[in-house]
């Protein structure tokens, strides 16, 4: 669990960062697949950046604290639905 706003933001980026550039490795070793699906795998990936970065951003949260572990736990859970995504492109 990241013990800062600040490493949160960290891990959001270096999470959503290393899956969107899996994907990137993903289209380049396979140069003759259809990119529609990729492509939507990214668009979900800088979507849920977005997302996660807004919700550790909102100060009008009650208990920030149990907010926040539940943004590091979303990022888990929706990071590996990513992951299971590009896995089976």
């Amino acid at each position: 669990m990241a013990t800062s706003i600040r490493d949160l933001k960290k891990d959001i980026n270096y999470v959503i960062g290393d899956i969107i550039e899996a994907i990137y490795i993903w289209e380049y070793t396979h140069p003759d697949a259809d990119k529609k699906k990729s492509d939507a795998l990214i668009d979900e990936a800088i979507e849920l950046f977005d997302d996660l970065i807004a919700k550790v951003n909102d100060k009008s949260v009650e208990n920030r604290k149990t907010h926040l572990k539940s943004v590091n736990q979303e990022l888990e859970n929706r990071g590996r639905k990513l992951i299971e995504k590009l896995n089976k492109l």
